[in-house]
C-alpha cells in the first residue's frame, strides 16, 4: 500500500498551542510521493497511469475560475451539478463531503444574515465560558416542505455522483441526528449501497438547553439531548465481480486499513475544531483536521485515485488529502470561501498533529 504524507511545517496541539518536541503525532511524516514504485504490479502501474491522465483531464474542464493550489488539488468556482454534468463517467475514485443540512442553509438571504451574526436559519448561541460558539442551522425551522426539498437535493447530489463515480468507489458523506436518515435514504434510493457509518464522537453545545424563557420554571427540563456524535453515512457504487477484481481493475471496492492489524474503524473520537485551525479557515461548518485525514485516507484503498468533495468550503478536505498525498477536488459556489481557501489551504495541509483526542 504506498500512502504517503506531506511534510508540515506547522506544530500545533488540538486546543491551538504549541506542540511539545516529545509529544507523539497523529500522522507522523513520511517521504512524500506522488508515484507507484516499479517495483509494483503491472495492474497498479497502469492503474497509476490513468489515473494520472484522467487528473490531467478533470481538473481543467470547465472555464470556471479556479484555484490549483497544489499539484494534486484543485478548487473550482461553481455550481456542484454543473460542473459534475461535464465529468466523464468512472473519472472520480472517492467522494468525502461535509455538505449543507438544508437547501435554505446556505441560499443568499440566510448566508447573508450568517456572516452578520443575525441568524436566520443558523441559529447563532451566545458565549459560553469566554469561547463563541458557532452558528448552527435551525433544524426545526424547516416546513414539511422544505423536508422534501431537502430529500429531492440529497436525491440530485447522489445520482450526479453515481455516475462519475468509479465502481465501487465510496462516498462519506457527513450528516447530523435529526436530518441523516433522510439524507442517507435518498443516497440509497439513487443506487448506491450503504456500507455503514462513521461514528464521530464529539462533545458539543448544540442541545440540552432549557425552554427558552422559562429556564428558572423548568430547571430539570432539557428540549432535546445534548449533541455528543456526529454520523457520516458510508456509501459504495455497486460493481460486478470480487473486491479483489474491483480493486484491480479501478482502484476501489474497498478502504484503507490503518495498518496491517488494524482496519479502519467506524467509530473515531474527535473533538469540535479549535484554536489555530478556525483562525486558519473561519468557516462555520470547518472539520479538524485530525478527524478528516483519517476518513480522507481510508477512501482510496491503494492510495490511488481521485478524491471530490462537491461542497468544499473550507477546503479541510482538500487539505486533508494534501497531507496524505492524494489528488483532490473540490467544488463550491461561494466565492468568499473561494478566495478563503487559497489563504488557508497550505497552513491547514502543514498542521502537524497530536494523537491526543
Amino acid at each position: 500500500m504506498f500512502l504517503f504524507d506531506k511534510t508540515g511545517t506547522i506544530e500545533i496541539t488540538e486546543s491551538g498551542t504549541i506542540m511539545s518536541e516529545a509529544a507523539p503525532l497523529l500522522f507522523p511524516n513520511r517521504p512524500v510521493s506522488t508515484r507507484t514504485p516499479a517495483s509494483a504490479p503491472v495492474w497498479m502501474q497502469e492503474l497509476e497511469e490513468r489515473t494520472e491522465m484522467a487528473w490531467t483531464k478533470v481538473r481543467s474542464i470547465g472555464t470556471q475560475p479556479r484555484h490549483h493550489l497544489s499539484e494534486r488539488a484543485t478548487y473550482v468556482c461553481t455550481d456542484v451539478f454543473k460542473w459534475v454534468a461535464d465529468l466523464p463517467a468512472n473519472s472520480i475514485h472517492a467522494v468525502v463531503t461535509d455538505p449543507p443540512y438544508g437547501v435554505i442553509e446556505y441560499d443568499e438571504k440566510n448566508h447573508a444574515k450568517l456572516r452578520k451574526g443575525r441568524g436566520g436559519v443558523w441559529r447563532i448561541p451566545p458565549a459560553f465560558d469566554g469561547a463563541n460558539r458557532r452558528p448552527v442551522p435551525r433544524f426545526t425551522v424547516l416546513s414539511k416542505q422544505e423536508i422534501l426539498n431537502l430529500h429531492g437535493f440529497f436525491s440530485s447530489v447522489a445520482y450526479a455522483l453515481l455516475r462519475v463515480l468509479v465502481p465501487g468507489g465510496h462516498v462519506f458523506v457527513a450528516s447530523n441526528p435529526l436530518v441523516s436518515t433522510m439524507t442517507f435514504h435518498a443516497f440509497m434510493e439513487s443506487g448506491f449501497e450503504k456500507r455503514g457509518e462513521v461514528i464521530r464522537l464529539v462533545q458539543t453545545l448544540r442541545g440540552g438547553d432549557r425552554p427558552k424563557g422559562a429556564e428558572d420554571d423548568f430547571t430539570d427540563v432539557t428540549v432535546m439531548p445534548r449533541s455528543c456524535w456526529e454520523p457520516w453515512g458510508i456509501f459504495r457504487k455497486p460493481f460486478e465481480g470480487t473486491v479483489a477484481e474491483n480493486l484491480r481493475t479501478w482502484g476501489a471496492g474497498g478502504l484503507s486499513r490503518i495498518s496491517g492489524d488494524e482496519p479502519f474503524k467506524d467509530v473515531i473520537q474527535c473533538s469540535p475544531t479549535r484554536g489555530t485551525e478556525k483562525q486558519i479557515a473561519p468557516h462555520p461548518s470547518l472539520k479538524p483536521q485530525r478527524f478528516m485525514r483519517q476518513v480522507v485516507r481510508a477512501a482510496l484503498p491503494l492510495g490511488i485515485g481521485i478524491l471530490y468533495d462537491p461542497f468544499a468550503g473550507s477546503g479541510s478536505t482538500l487539505a486533508a488529502a494534501e497531507f496524505i498525498g492524494y489528488k483532490c477536488l473540490g467544488t463550491d459556489s461561494d466565492k468568499q470561501y473561494f478566495q478563503m481557501v487559497k489563504r488557508a489551504f497550505d497552513p491547514l495541509s502543514s498542521l502537524k498533529l497530536t494523537s491526543q483526542k
